[in-house]
């Protein structure tokens, strides 16, 4: 009966040419329609790239297919954050215990090995197809392939064409569609650092860098070749602003005063600034994602913004957990869509505000004293009760086996016993002779 189902997936991205994969390895004929060029044979464009953060619930999805340690080998391993003050003191942050790191790997790449590994699977992909609505009824796609337009129908559709959905777009005429979404006052911009002399790294090359500045921030993130993208999330409004500083050369100015450490950096600065667009960031919210035999998943049912480097994960473990419905439920997909959504739901919701709340904590408080002494206690009291305290960065990004939903609400447990700790007179200097092991055993307490 497998081999008889036609499934289609609209999107080539990241998620929907994995997501081929694994259905096309679970015996399905595979579709996926794409409204972009084919990047293996196009210049991707640049500025919109934002460097993936692979971490345990990527790896552990791309392990579903075979992939994690082709890919682990083409990216570079970031140990924690590097923060650059305004005088360009550094101070270096560690993202968990030894041996426990993220990964920084391109975009596109990663879209190229995903597609090359599908299509070794049969999975057939259909660039210049670009969909114009899906009758859920009937499970037929309409798209457009160039003056053309085209009907198919299929068993089942599957809209991973991200934040901007045209699936998720037929679904909104539906009853009852909830929607929503909601932009930051920020936008990003990016930027570039060469290699230096012999190929070298000009910056720690096994760290994500911050420039964190109160309103704004600058990152970067290395790449294999030895070069940095670097992404300025900057207000669109105020001062100072994309708008405020419109003319080029102010703008030049302003950022070679706020980055004074790494402008001198970027040879292509001021063409960066000319040339690579200012982007908007957006979270999605939407419920049903399923509706008949159409489904959303990734960005098109849950974006988020990128402050937890948890948006590729994310949609990532959206395949790996459609997969082990399947297998729970043999195939039966009239009982798995709705099984998946309502099991997704929650923890993609627990994602989406644990990004925002974590920009907040990149760009005001990565500096400030009183929050590196508070990790600094919580770091205490995992290396001491690993298992009755972990930090909530470490539960979203190496605990694969905690939900997104139970992170955020352990998080929200020991934030409120913390604020306790840190309104104790004289903390500061006598935070190691707390009672450790009563604080751990707190979270389990706390209702």
């Amino acid at each position: 009966m497998k081999e008889s189902k036609h499934i289609a997936i609209v999107g080539a991205g990241l998620v929907g040419s994995l997501l081929s994969t694994y259905l096309a390895k679970r015996g399905y004929k595979v579709s996926v329609f794409d409204r972009r060029f084919d990047i293996r044979l196009h210049q991707i464009d640049g500025g919109r790239s934002i460097n993936m953060a692979l971490s345990n619930r990527g790896l552990r999805a791309l392990e579903g297919i075979g992939l994690s340690e082709q890919l682990r080998e083409s990216a570079v391993p970031m140990h924690g954050r590097m923060i650059h003050d305004a005088h360009g003191n550094l101070t270096f942050q560690a993202y968990g215990k030894e041996g426990e790191f993220i990964n920084s790997i391109s975009r596109g790449s990663l879209n190229m090995v995903l597609i090359n590994h599908a299509e070794k699977h049969g999975v057939q992909f259909f660039f210049e197809h670009r969909s114009t609505g899906v009758d859920l009824n009937t499970t037929e796609l309409a798209f457009q392939m160039h003056a053309a337009i085209i009907h198919k129908k299929f068993d089942v559709i599957i809209g991973a064409d991200g934040a901007f959905s045209a699936v998720r777009g037929s679904m909104q005429f539906t009853d009852r569609f909830e929607y929503s979404q909601t932009y930051i006052e920020h936008g990003y911009k990016e930027f570039r650092i060469p290699p230096g002399e012999g190929r070298k790294f000009l910056l720690e090359k096994n760290a994500l860098h911050i420039w964190p500045r109160e309103s704004y921030m600058l990152i970067a993130l290395p790449n294999p070749d030895a070069t940095f993208t670097c992404t300025l999330f900057f207000p669109f409004e105020g001062d100072p602003s994309f708008k405020s500083l419109k003319k080029r050369k102010a703008f030049q100015s302003f950022f070679e005063k706020s980055f004074p450490d790494v402008a001198p950096l970027m040879p292509t600065l001021k063409e960066d600034l000319r040339d690579n667009p200012t982007s908007s960031l957006i979270t999605i919210r939407c419920y049903p994602w399923a509706v008949n035999n159409t489904l959303l998943i990734g960005d098109a049912a849950h974006g988020i913004v990128p402050f937890f480097g948890q948006g590729m994960n994310s949609g990532f473990e959206d395949c790996r957990i459609l997969n082990q419905l399947l297998d729970t439920h043999n195939d039966d997909w009239e009982i798995v869509l709705p099984t998946f959504q309502k099991m997704r739901k929650p923890d993609t919701d627990a994602i989406a505000q644990l990004a925002l709340d974590n920009f907040v904590e990149m760009r005001d408080l990565v500096a400030d004293a009183e929050f590196l002494l508070r990790k600094k206690i919580e770091a205490r009291l995992h290396e001491l009760y690993p298992e009755k305290w972990i930090p909530l960065y470490s539960m979203v990004t190496f605990h694969d086996t905690i939900g997104y939903a139970e992170a955020y609400a352990i998080g929200r447990k020991q934030k409120k016993i913390m604020d306790e700790v840190m309104k104790i007179p004289g903390i500061e200097s006598t935070w190691e002779s707390l009672n450790f092991e009563q604080l751990a055993l707190q979270v389990a307490q706390e209702s």
